[in-house]
């Protein structure tokens, strides 16, 4: 499995290499939410998304014999763009299977960070079979989005370098898609603020990690409708479900709503362009669907990669 240790090797190996991303804080935030607030700005993150992170500390990680065989993974935006620059970075070929309706911005931002695009039908075939399949035809070195230890220990940094800065907190909110994020997330604050409790929050309509959480066996959910494209993955997997139900105090949801009053707070009054999957922490928070007051309370925001148009299609619904 993945342990601190693993979190502690992974702030080494990206020390240089990824943003240390600034921590905001808000006055009007703190009344608006009825909490001390601290954000991790990951939207500032390389690539627009703390998946850089994972990405960084699993290919650079890879032999020199895999590294030319050349990469493949599927993603419907952050994580493809993260794999994307890293593989520029490193000078490794990377392929990368999106779905049709990922929000143009992020498969344009992939393709010009020199991937190879893939689009596909979620309709009719599974992203994981087509990666596979690709793979073993091509000798392509799998790298899963959220699902894979030098994964989860790469986005742990995230919170990690958050309590470096804040010291101890008594609530984490992370977003949750595939559990990638929130268990790395959760693995660091049990080892260095024991007293926090982690919460993970993910979309009403992509409510598997959630179930999942609380009858303790896997569920799943088909290409959930939500504007939360981030975190529309099918289930939990086969790592991040049990770090998650170990290491992670609770689960809940929020809907499309909440996700689009957030944003709009979040992009008017901070000044901060976060996209949906990004605010799914902050909403749970600043909706109400936590009960929990004059607390020191530590949000990720996860990613700022959102597509305008539709952001302000959004705001004037």
């Amino acid at each position: 499995m993945v342990g601190f240790e693993d979190v502690q090797a992974a702030a080494r190996r990206l020390a240089g290499v990824a943003h240390r991303t600034p921590v905001a804080t808000s006055r009007l935030l703190d009344e608006a939410c009825a909490n001390r607030v601290f954000l991790k700005c990951e939207n500032l993150q390389r690539a627009g998304a703390f998946k850089f992170r994972g990405a960084y500390n699993a290919i650079s990680r890879l032999s020199d014999a895999e590294k030319a065989r050349g990469v493949i993974t599927y993603s419907s935006g952050n994580h493809a763009q993260a794999v994307a620059l890293v593989c520029r970075l490193l000078d490794v070929s990377a392929t990368v299977v999106m779905p049709a309706a990922a929000p143009s911005t992020k498969i344009e931002a992939t393709r010009a960070y020199g991937a190879n695009v893939l689009l596909y039908d979620p309709g009719h075939r599974s992203r994981e079979e087509i990666v596979h399949d690709m793979a073993g035809e091509g000798g392509l070195v799998i790298v899963p989005p959220f699902d894979d230890p030098g994964i989860i220990a790469g986005q742990g940094t995230a919170a990690l370098e958050l309590f470096q800065e804040t010291g101890a907190l008594d609530r984490l909110l992370v977003p949750c898609g595939g559990g990638g994020l929130l268990s790395g997330s959760a693995i660091a604050a049990n080892q260095v603020a024991p007293g926090c409790r982690v919460i993970g929050v993910e979309p009403e309509a992509g409510d598997d990690a959630t179930r999942s959480f609380r009858t303790g066996t896997l569920q799943t959910v088909q290409n959930p409708e939500t504007i939360a494209d981030g975190a529309r993955t099918s289930s939990l997997g086969h790592y991040t479900f049990p770090l998650i139900r170990e290491h992670v105090d609770d689960m809940l949801t929020v809907s499309d709503e909440d996700l689009i009053r957030t944003m709009r707070f979040v992009w008017s009054r901070l000044k901060l362009v976060v996209e949906p999957t990004g605010v799914l922490g902050l909403a749970a928070l600043f909706t109400g669907r936590i009960a929990c007051q004059d607390r020191r309370v530590g949000v990720i925001l996860s990613g700022g990669n959102v597509d305008v148009a539709a952001a302000l299609r959004w705001f004037g619904g």
